[in-house]
Parts: structure tokens; sequence; C-alpha cells
């Protein structure tokens, strides 16, 4: 019973994302969460903290803003006290600013304790994520290129 209650709220995490929604997610967030999402463009790098995780939402917000996640499996592991989340998903959003379509895929590995996610270990397709990025530099979207947001 516990396990199909974390599918369905990791589920519904998505889903936020896909409206925007980061508020509910953050809410469920250790503050001192630590967030992984690989690469070395705006989105990627490292956070430790519920704060900056925050801006980095709402920088995935403006740089995908028809981001659309679709969870495929969810597998859930373990106990209130340690509990391991997978889920494997397909992403797309509006197309590049040049026509090319934007699709990817991955896998997110949560960990969580006592219902509080403490980690967050996002696994995609960096190339597609950084190939986006730098068509978009292209087209004049500034924040693309900036750094990661990390702490």
């Amino acid at each position: 019973m516990y396990n199909l209650i974390v599918a369905r709220i990791s589920k519904k995490n998505f889903e936020a994302v896909n409206n925007k929604d980061y508020d509910t997610i953050l809410k469920q967030c250790d503050p001192e969460i630590h967030h992984r999402f690989g690469g070395g463009h705006a989105l990627g790098g490292e956070r430790h903290s519920r704060e900056v995780l925050s801006r980095w939402f709402q920088r995935l917000g403006r740089l995908s803003p028809e981001l659309k996640l679709t969870v495929k499996d969810i597998w859930v592991k373990g106990w209130p006290n340690d509990t391991t989340v997978i889920i494997r998903w397909t992403a797309t959003d509006r197309d590049n600013p040049d026509g090319s379509p934007y699709r990817n895929h991955g896998v997110h590995v949560i960990r969580m304790k006592w219902f509080k996610v403490v980690d967050i270990d996002a696994n995609e397709d960096s190339e597609a994520v950084a190939q986006s990025m730098k068509i978009k530099v292209d087209a004049g979207w500034e924040e693309a290129g900036l750094p990661p947001l990390t702490s």
C-alpha cells in the first residue's frame, strides 16, 4: 500500500512539472535536497538547496515553455524511512526555434525519507538538452546560454 501511495504522488509530481506547479513539488523536498541534472548547459549541474532548486524550476519553465513529461513506468522500493523511486519517462516540448523537434527520454532516481524528497538524480539525454540550449542561444534566448544554477 505504501509503495502504491508513493507511486501516485510521484506521477502527480511529474504532472505538476507539466503544469508549472513547482511549489507543489518543492513543498515535498527537504530544505537541503540534492538535485542533479546532467550536462554542462543552463539546466545542468547540481543543487543542494530547495531555494536554488526553486530557481532551477523557474528557469526550466522559461526555457521549456511547453514541456510535457509522460511517465512510462514507476518502481518504488523501501520503507518510509528510506524509499527509492525510479521513474522512466519521455519528454516533448515546443519545437526548437530552428523548427527541429525536441524529444527526450530518461530516468529519475529519487530518494525519500519520511515522505520528504532528499535526492533527485535526473538521467536524461543530456546531449539533446545541450543541443536545444545551443539552438535557443543562437536564436537569441540569452538565458539558454547562462551557466548552470548550482549550490
